[in-house]
């Protein structure tokens, strides 16, 4: 019995599979050649449908921002439109960190990366902001969102299990005569039942959109 017909190839395969490729080996994994063979074809295949590699570059980039959900403009409340956008952000960047670096880089923004910007500054203009502070509040969230997902994505612990590890083994050598404060910190508030270090996003979160409203 024959294999079924290959899909044929496409703009949107290409950036696809380029996604898949930096998943697995970072924003320098990006080629020409791994792309194609990551979908088994030739490398020449790809110029019919992308010029270069800036051209993927560009694309994925496009690709992450399409997959961020835009801000609500009709919420009631900027901050629930705003705090729904970045927890939907960090979702999107947790599964491509490798993006983090290259979305601020590119000059030649997408379709979907000007729309989701536009979304954004729309519900901060639309909720009062001055331009200027509309400007702050866009890169301290961002700032935080993508500051959040880097240094979650080089913790050593994901699970409460591997807090539970790795804090008991620093407990282990830690002089606590000597370092009494994180010794309190690790046994009274990371080793507590229930302790989540993921729900420190949504504290800080909040933190920054009350103040910000605290001065629109």
């Amino acid at each position: 019995m024959s294999p079924p017909p290959r899909p044929s190839l496409s703009r949107d395969r290409v950036l696809e599979a380029a996604i898949r490729v930096a998943d697995r080996g970072g924003v320098e994994a990006i080629t020409m050649r791994r792309v194609a063979q990551e979908l088994g074809v030739e490398a020449m295949s790809l110029y019919h449908h992308v010029p270069n590699k800036d051209a993927i570059l560009d694309g994925v980039v496009d690709a992450v921002f399409a997959a961020i959900e835009l801000p609500d403009t009709g919420c009631d409340d900027w901050r629930d439109a705003i705090r729904a956008r970045a927890r939907s952000a960090r979702t999107v960047l947790s599964r491509h960190s490798w993006a983090l670096g290259l979305m601020d880089s590119r000059r030649n923004p997408g379709p979907a990366t000007l729309r989701h910007h536009d979304a954004v500054l729309g519900v901060l203009r639309e909720a009062g902001f001055p331009l200027p502070m509309a400007a702050h509040a866009v890169s301290l969230v961002d700032s935080y969102i993508g500051g959040f997902v880097l240094q979650e994505a080089n913790l050593p612990v994901t699970t409460p299990h591997d807090v539970v590890e790795v804090a008991g083994s620093i407990l282990e050598q830690l002089p606590a005569a000597e370092l009494p404060y994180l010794t309190e910190m690790i046994v009274d508030h990371a080793l507590q039942p229930g302790y989540d270090h993921t729900s420190e996003f949504g504290y800080g979160l909040d933190l920054i959109l009350d103040a910000l409203e605290a001065r629109r």
